[in-house]
């Protein structure tokens, strides 16, 4: 990121290691907490100087049961007086269960079971939007949904006559259900291109979009990208596997009826990891 030039991104996007002990490929992800949050302090500087006055940095970040508190550090270290600004806190939800009037119960989405009688299963993570002022403008209903009582739509003159309203704070967002983890996966700690999507449409700037992704793992930021037409994406990249897997899943996506072809997406290997 050293090498991109002052206010030259629009759009971050992105998924750090989580200091939980994850398997990665390539890293080493037990580092004490503070060296981490130190770490994270420094690319995060990086971000905020290449990141354009109006753009925004989304920041989706997990934790465990049994270390629950990391999210909310990290954010602290990131939102210290010289670096950012929370503006929105949105919960990436994976699994939900509701009832319907009629008493129905609805499961939709997946999760990891865990067998303790402390904890119950952990199904959402947090994405944190984070800026320079804290109140860049954003485009709320191009992430929006319909409305479900349409005699809202002339009840408010917001609405303008449009059948969308503000989604809110949370995203359900499932991921893809698959047959197997190493073979459409292969990566402990993805998340899904939707996601990255719905962040593209809430920061409103279509496809003149310049989409920074440090941490691209396996290219979900990168197919979101030509999923919302796209130009110019980002991202970075320390194992050269993920980056391999990154490419072929452009390259499948693009042989897919209905998806467009291949658009220039700048992708950099960086061999060793800057600690």
């Amino acid at each position: 990121m050293a090498e991109l030039e002052n206010e030259s991104v629009d759009l971050v996007v992105t998924s750090p290691p989580y200091n939980l002990g994850i398997d990665y490929r390539s890293y080493d992800d037990t580092s004490p907490r503070e060296d981490f949050l130190l770490w994270c302090a420094d690319w995060a500087g990086e971000i905020l100087r290449i990141l354009r006055p109006d753009g925004s940095f989304f920041l989706n970040l997990g934790g465990s049961p049994s270390n629950p508190l990391l999210p909310h550090q990290l954010l602290l270290a990131l939102t210290a007086p010289d670096l950012f600004k929370l503006q929105n806190t949105f919960h990436w939800i994976k699994s939900i269960s509701i009832q319907t009037r009629n008493d129905k119960i609805i499961s939709a989405g997946h999760f990891k079971p865990i067998n303790s009688q402390r904890y119950v299963n952990d199904c959402h993570e947090f994405v944190f939007h984070l800026t320079r002022t804290g109140s860049v403008p954003l485009d709320r209903r191009s992430a929006g949904v319909p409305y479900a009582d349409k005699s809202n739509i002339t009840r408010w003159k917001h609405t303008k006559g449009v059948d969308r309203r503000c989604r809110g704070n949370t995203w359900f967002i499932p991921y893809e259900t698959i047959r197997s983890r190493e073979d459409q996966r292969p990566h402990p700690a993805t998340f899904p291109p939707a996601l990255v999507e719905q962040c593209i449409r809430l920061h409103g700037q279509g496809s003149e979009t310049v989409l920074l992704d440090p941490f691209l793992g396996i290219g979900s930021s990168a197919l979101a990208a030509r999923n919302q037409n796209i130009s110019t994406c980002i991202g970075f990249e320390i194992d050269e596997q993920y980056l391999q897997i990154a490419r072929e899943r452009l390259d499948n996506s693009a042989d897919q009826p209905g998806q467009q072809a291949a658009i220039p997406l700048e992708v950099e290997h960086e061999p060793e990891l800057p600690l």
